[in-house]
């Protein structure tokens, strides 16, 4: 299942007049904020499924359905923590970043992910992946971890744990239109959902969550069940295109994921629909 290039993408309404006053006004883009986001994948029915969840409306880019994911925050990048899987010096080269850099965007879809859906790509070092974490004492962890009186890096020291990054496949990188006042860098990965562990409707930030097969979740869209933005659709679409979630690893080791890609949108002057647009030398759709 793929998007063609040029397909348009319906645009809300609140975009398109954020769009129009920025271009009237001569506006000057806002730098965009690193940040992660994790497609979580797991067996069903008939192939596989994804988690995602839907922004409360007062949130940026609220009302829409999307993955797990924020902003990369400065403890992201502390030297202490503990790691297992490959050093961030790999990852830097996978990313195009330096190493500091790409630990803390690492970092940060590990920790999003336990704040956002309860999921904790951890384990002993060296060792196995934890299993079930939904208990109340993860959940102090994890409520202390969302209102920042701990950090990623003392929560698994605490509980002499490490990031598994080994978890963890890089996909894909948006950066947010320039007409946004909110923009993001934003790193996309897959993870497996680890064996013994579930999603929570945990996070503050959704007012709802499913797990659905891509391919169902980008029809929906389509029809205007759900509101999803560009960079969910065609993740969407190429993750669907995975025979099965052995191919998905496989998939992503082809993959740019280092040259960003911003959608563009087209104003029309004849009264035209609004849509965005994707560059084709830019994505892989």
């Amino acid at each position: 299942m793929t998007l063609g290039s040029n397909e348009g993408f319906a645009v809300p309404e609140r975009l398109v007049e954020h769009a129009r006053r920025f271009y009237a006004e001569g506006g000057t883009p806002a730098t965009p904020r690193v940040a992660a986001t994790v497609l979580l994948l797991r067996p069903g029915t008939g192939g596989f499924e994804v988690y995602v969840i839907r922004r409360v409306a007062e949130m940026a880019f609220g009302g829409m359905y999307a993955f797990p994911g924020g902003g990369v925050d400065p403890s992201d990048s502390r030297p202490d923590l503990d790691w297992s899987g490959p050093a961030p010096e790999r990852w830097g080269e996978r990313l195009r970043l330096p190493a500091d850099a790409a630990q803390a965007v690492v970092c940060a879809a590990a920790r999003e992910v336990f704040e956002e859906a309860g999921v904790l790509l951890a384990g002993r070092p060296g060792g196995d992946v934890l299993g079930d974490v939904s208990g109340d004492d993860w959940e102090s962890a994890r409520q202390a971890l969302v209102s920042r009186r701990t950090g990623f890096a003392e929560l698994l020291r605490r509980q002499r744990l490490a990031l598994h990054s080994d978890l963890l496949v890089p996909w894909s990188r948006w950066i947010t239109p320039e007409f946004e006042p909110r923009r993001y860098d934003t790193y996309f990965f897959v993870a497996l959902l680890p064996d013994g562990q579930r999603t929570r409707d945990v996070s503050g930030e959704a007012d709802h969550t499913m797990w659905v097969r891509p391919a169902d979740a980008l029809a929906r869209a389509r029809a205007g069940e759900i509101a999803m933005l560009p960079p969910t659709m065609v993740t969407l679409a190429e993750v669907a295109d995975c025979a099965d979630l052995a191919t998905v690893p496989a998939v992503a080791a082809g993959r740019d994921v280092a040259t960003p890609i911003t959608p563009r949108l087209e104003l029309p002057g004849d009264g035209g629909r609004p849509r965005f647009l994707l560059d084709p030398r830019n994505t892989s759709i």
